[in-house]
């Protein structure tokens, strides 16, 4: 029995096709997990971490969406949006709400619109990792994925626009191998004689709150110290670079910290440094910091006030295993007739894991 869609419109002249609770980009906040591909007359979403299928539409302009709806959902599903009087049963109570058969006309166009999608995301929240062993995806690599399903999808994607073409090349420098940081990141600085070491501790960042290719994305990456010397309590904070970052990051770019001991609504901000090949910085200890810290690093103006559990450390450590098991998969064979053919990115990616 084939699959179903539900369609709806919506206020503001909008039609929705959904495949029960996908997200949308309606959501008031979507969650780090959400892929968003703009196409012509409207948007497309999904979440990586559900099994290949229907992705949710949100369709403002029908006229230019019908073939992408024929191909991506079938022909029932068109035919819904063409002449919902004829196509579309009586609604349920509230009005709204419609089952339609979904039965795509162009499976394998389908699955190539969802690999962008997915293209598109990984270029935002890949979570690479020297400490994790996870590496990045090749920039130009990536780039050349996008441009090459933009063109399979060229149906799809037309007049759309917003469809990103490049991924924002990002400082390079020296490979780092993920067993010097397995034993650096989180483990105690050297400190001065006469130091008191008060409280040390690890943790990971919010994503949402830096671009990519500035931070590693370990749960382990940031580790901070509060430290008594000649009278004064200051805290210091080193944040693991993204692997390949390296050389000058301009001032607009480089992230900064926010520290927090007991009293949580008096804090203390850090200016951070690349040295080396890590974010450190230090400031007078906000109150309460004898037991400890809690440390946000953040880029002045992006990401903005998040639902926390969007992008909290349950979904990031899904993302996390997703990434292994896709890296995984890109080092075996594969068929090309597979719909969800590993990008040329994940691949070079997974042929370098071992030396990683």
């Amino acid at each position: 029995m084939p699959d179903s869609v539900t369609v709806r419109a919506v206020a503001g002249g909008l039609w929705v096709i959904t495949p029960g609770d996908g997200p949308s980009v309606l959501d008031d906040d979507p969650g780090i997990d959400v892929a968003v591909l703009e196409v012509a007359g409207g948007h497309l979403s999904w979440s990586v971490l559900t099994e290949p299928g229907s992705p949710t539409a949100v369709i403002d302009d029908v006229t230019s969406a019908q073939d992408w709806v024929w191909a991506l959902y079938g022909e029932a599903v068109a035919l819904a949006l063409a002449e919902p009087a004829v196509a579309l049963a009586p609604a349920e109570p509230d009005g709204s709400v419609h089952e339609v058969e979904y039965r795509p006309a162009r499976p394998r166009l389908a699955a190539n619109v969802r690999r962008l999608a997915f293209a598109l995301w990984a270029a935002r929240w890949w979570p690479a990792s020297t400490i994790d062993a996870i590496p990045a995806l090749d920039d130009a690599l990536l780039d050349r994925d996008i441009a090459g399903l933009v063109d399979d999808c060229e149906s799809v994607v037309a007049g759309a626009d917003a469809v990103l073409m490049a991924v924002p090349p990002r400082p390079a420098g020296n490979a780092a191998r993920a067993e010097d940081y397995a034993l650096a990141a989180g483990t105690a600085t050297a400190v001065r004689a006469g130091t008191l070491v008060l409280a040390r501790g690890t943790g990971g960042t919010d994503w949402r709150h830096c671009p990519p290719g500035l931070v590693d994305a370990s749960e382990r990456a940031v580790s901070w110290e509060v430290q008594r010397v000649a009278g004064n309590t200051t805290v210091r904070v080193a944040v693991v670079g993204a692997p390949n970052l390296a050389g000058a990051v301009p001032a607009h770019l480089r992230p900064r910290a926010t520290v927090a001991g007991a009293d949580t609504f008096r804090t203390a901000d850090v200016e951070l440094h690349l040295i080396g090949d890590t974010w450190v910085g230090d400031t007078d200890a906000p109150p309460g910091s004898e037991q400890g810290v809690t440390v946000n690093v953040y880029l002045p103006g992006f990401g903005g006030n998040l639902h926390q559990e969007l992008g909290g450390r349950h979904v990031r450590d899904r993302i996390r295993d997703l990434a292994r098991q896709r890296l995984q998969r890109a080092a075996a064979p594969y068929s090309d007739d597979d719909s969800d053919v590993p990008l040329l990115a994940e691949i070079d990616a997974a042929a370098s894991e071992a030396d990683f």
